[in-house]
């Protein structure tokens, strides 16, 4: 009977087997469909070793789409965008399982904080849920800094390194304390100058309208601005004495991606990029009194084009003097390392997997 069936069991043997080592070759590789503020962007990375940030990005993808607007001026979701929703998200579901043969446990939907602030976001995960049987997350505004921190520094740095990541509203980041126990806590900081805001703040200090746009005027007030941000950054480190200690600056957000952009203008492939205060005072020197050199390198680069279409010259130089006085204000910053976590539109999906990892601790 055996020897009958003997090809058959062989068959299913081998069938298994296949099955078996597909499935553990794909145990390392996670994917992200994130539906942000302004676009669904999609990312996967095949982790080596979690705890060292040691990941390969296989895939990113972008769709843009003013989804923010639109809930800021309906106080919810039009059907147009959850009908877009939906249909990009199966589109690339569809796209990264045929080509990388996911763990459908190891594949992540989440929405960014500002959809909680739409009155029909259950209408939206009803439809994510009955289109692809996967809960859609919205990303808790409070957990925010937790996110970038546990996603955008590496585990062996938690207890040694604290990270700021500048945006368009705020500086927020944060760092994690070593307890008794094994027990981690974590300490969020957030300075209320952003990008954006912090040109708003420039400006409502030229009295005269007609120069509100004028560059010499702003650079000047901008200049005249700087002690009250000084006077921010070191109340935030002066209320925070543990950073003075710690070895790495872990720095992320648009500020810093634009500087890095801009200012070493290649191709680094690296997760993190080293920096030294010294190339952002001189790029400082550039967008202030030669701005044209990067408006003629956009002609040619993509990604400079992308920065200058993404911040004006104005909302530039409020990004390097947020950048420039955080550094400015660290205790013995040339004992430091400061590294740019490039990789931004990653860090939430390597939080969600560094939180399902048995080998990192975060629980703070």
């Amino acid at each position: 009977m055996i020897k009958k069936n003997k090809p058959q069991i062989l068959f299913f043997i081998l069938l298994n087997l296949f099955f078996s080592l597909n499935a553990f070759s794909q145990k390392s590789v996670y994917a992200g469909i994130e539906i942000g503020r302004r676009a669904i962007k999609v990312s996967v990375v095949d982790v080596n070793n979690i705890r060292k940030a040691d990941y390969k990005i296989l895939y990113f993808a972008t769709d843009r789409l003013d989804f923010a607007a639109h809930i800021a001026e309906k106080g919810e979701l039009p059907q147009e965008d959850i009908n877009k929703i939906g249909v990009t998200v199966v589109d690339q579901l569809k796209k990264i399982k045929t080509d990388f043969k996911l763990l459908e446990e190891n594949i992540f939907i989440v929405a960014a904080p500002v959809f909680s602030q739409a009155r029909n976001i259950d209408v939206l995960k009803a439809k994510i849920n009955t289109l692809t049987n996967k809960n859609l997350d919205v990303l808790n505004v409070n957990e925010e800094a937790k996110t970038l921190v546990k996603g955008a520094m590496p585990p062996v740095d938690f207890a040694n390194a604290f990270l700021l990541d500048i945006g368009a509203q705020t500086t927020k980041g944060g760092y994690i304390d070593e307890l008794e126990d094994d027990k981690l806590e974590f300490i969020p900081l957030e300075l209320d100058f952003g990008t954006m805001t912090l040109t708003d703040a420039v400006k409502k200090t030229v009295v005269n309208p007609n120069q509100a746009n004028d560059m010499a005027t702003y650079q000047e007030k901008a200049f005249d601005f700087n002690p009250v941000l000084r006077k921010k950054v070191k109340a935030l480190l002066d209320a925070n004495p543990p950073l003075a200690k710690k070895n790495k600056i872990y720095l992320s957000g648009g500020a810093v991606w634009a500087f890095a952009t801009l200012y070493y203008n290649d191709e680094i492939k690296e997760h993190y990029i080293p920096l030294t205060l010294e190339d952002v005072i001189n790029y400082d020197a550039i967008l202030k009194n030669n701005f044209v050199k990067f408006t003629n390198q956009a002609k040619t680069n993509k990604e400079v084009a992308r920065v200058l279409s993404t911040y004006d010259q104005q909302y530039l130089i409020s990004a390097n003097n947020i950048l420039q006085t955080c550094l400015e204000s660290i205790p013995n910053l040339q004992s430091k390392k400061v590294l740019f976590v490039k990789e931004g539109q990653v860090i939430w999906l390597i939080s969600y997997i560094a939180d399902r990892s048995k080998k990192v601790n975060t629980n703070f």
